[in-house]
């Protein structure tokens, strides 16, 4: 049997459990007295919890039912890079099982050494830990997975349909990432054309609307993030005569705090303090057809490796 090890960042069960995470987050420091309030309304805003452990596990079911009926003989599991379950309790728990094989996934698209690399890091210590013979078989990225561009294109043209005609033919994409340091720049990262690859086909698939790629929910420290920031795009478009825009989390693939605070209400919150309307895609999810196509991209991963 080979494992699937699908990954995620992790996020706070309950209120309580924010100081802590955030601990594990800034690897071990506690977080400044002003950054825990605010993070912590943020969670309270959103119903005080993160719901990223069971959409991945929602993912992980679905991943798992589309290798089942491949016949691909894989075992799923679920590992947060900052909270519970984690790492180290899924490859301790493959270790229980017998597994000595296994495919990384993590549920982010796009390679960064700041994002992706940080899984696989945590996780080789996880497996020097619990499971030294554990085998690991990595996807580094899947921007241009064919089931997660499909299911975009298809989550856009919903979002559309959704906007009264007046609107539907003068919206505007707005297609978002997390925002990385810039000092991501200085060794030649992947994460900006990664993102540009993923931009340009959503784009090509709508071209009688204008399209923009934005980044998005940088963290609250004094280093230069990433930019255009969306807000900030959307204000100049606003200013500029826009209207209404759909927003694109196109770096992301389920909902939490990022989409359910960052989008829904602090993006919100400053388009329409200028007039506009915001709308906001429908994320992938467990979706049947992307989790599909993951399952070929898993196999095509252990096969690359002889183990089937």
């Amino acid at each position: 049997m080979i494992g699937v090890l699908v990954m995620a960042y992790g996020g706070p069960d309950r209120i309580e459990d924010v100081e802590p995470y955030l601990r594990d987050v800034r690897g071990g420091h506690p977080a400044p007295t002003a950054v825990l309030a605010e993070v912590r309304r943020r969670y309270a805003l959103i119903g005080g919890r993160s719901p990223i452990l069971e959409r991945t596990r929602a993912q992980a079911n679905a991943l798992q039912a589309a290798l089942d009926s491949q016949g691909a003989g894989m075992r799923t599991y679920i590992g947060m890079r900052h909270w519970h379950p984690r790492l180290d309790e899924a490859v301790a728990s493959m270790a229980a099982d017998g597994i000595r094989s296994m495919v990384g996934l993590v549920m982010a698209p796009h390679y960064s050494r700041m994002s992706v690399e940080l899984y696989y890091q945590r996780l080789a210590q996880a497996i020097q830990t619990h499971h030294p013979a554990l085998q690991v078989a990595r996807i580094d990225s899947w921007k241009d997975d064919p089931g997660y561009l499909a299911v975009l294109r298809e989550r856009i043209a919903r979002g559309l349909s959704r906007l009264p005609p007046e609107l539907r033919r003068r919206v505007e994409l707005v297609c978002t990432a997390h925002s990385l340091p810039e000092r991501i720049l200085e060794w030649n990262d992947p994460y900006p054309d990664e993102l540009r690859a993923t931009f340009e086909v959503l784009r090509e698939a709508f071209p009688d609307l204008d399209s923009h790629f934005a980044y998005q929910s940088a963290a609250m420290t004094d280093e230069p993030w990433l930019g255009p920031e969306a807000g900030a795009l959307m204000e100049a478009r606003l200013a500029a005569g826009a209207k209404a825009f759909l927003v694109v989390p196109m770096g992301f693939v389920c909902e939490h705090v990022e989409i359910l605070y960052d989008v829904d209400i602090a993006l919100r919150q400053r388009v329409e303090a200028g007039g506009g309307r915001l709308e906001r895609i429908e994320m992938p999810g467990d979706d049947p057809h992307m989790m599909a196509s993951l399952a070929s991209r898993v196999r095509d991963a252990a096969a690359a490796k002889g183990w089937v």
